[in-house]
């Protein structure tokens, strides 16, 4: 997959469908970041998110912007930016809102198979 280490932007439904698929087919964590360009503390996490994908590559980090995806955010329940969940074939297993880094980080660690000290 051309997309490991990398924050994948998601900017049509039928990709953001895609990505969902493909992930949950791997069984891999996948930690969706809504997001949105106008949100400050958006734009302070996303360099600490694009940094975590380069250390997991077992892990896929996709992005939504809410303005641009709103059927999307709706369907997500999403209320704040950003908003991070943290799902696993198909499954929400956690959710963290706010650009708060180390939980960010703990909730990466607890639901990967395996933990950030690689």
């Amino acid at each position: 997959m051309a997309e490991e280490g990398q924050v994948i932007g998601c900017h049509t439904v039928e990709q953001w469908t895609q990505q969902l698929e493909t992930a949950n087919a791997s069984k891999r964590l996948v930690v969706v970041d809504f997001t949105a360009s106008w949100c400050g503390p958006c734009r302070f996490i996303a360099p600490i998110l694009a940094d975590l994908a380069k250390k997991l590559p077992h892990v896929t980090f996709l992005k939504v912007d809410v303005d641009e995806l709103k059927t999307v955010a709706q369907d997500w329940a999403i209320e704040a930016m950003p908003t991070f969940i943290f799902l696993k074939e198909g499954t929400i297993l956690d959710k963290v809102v706010g650009a708060r880094k180390d939980e960010l980080q703990q909730k990466i660690a607890l639901h990967s198979s395996t933990a950030l000290t690689q």
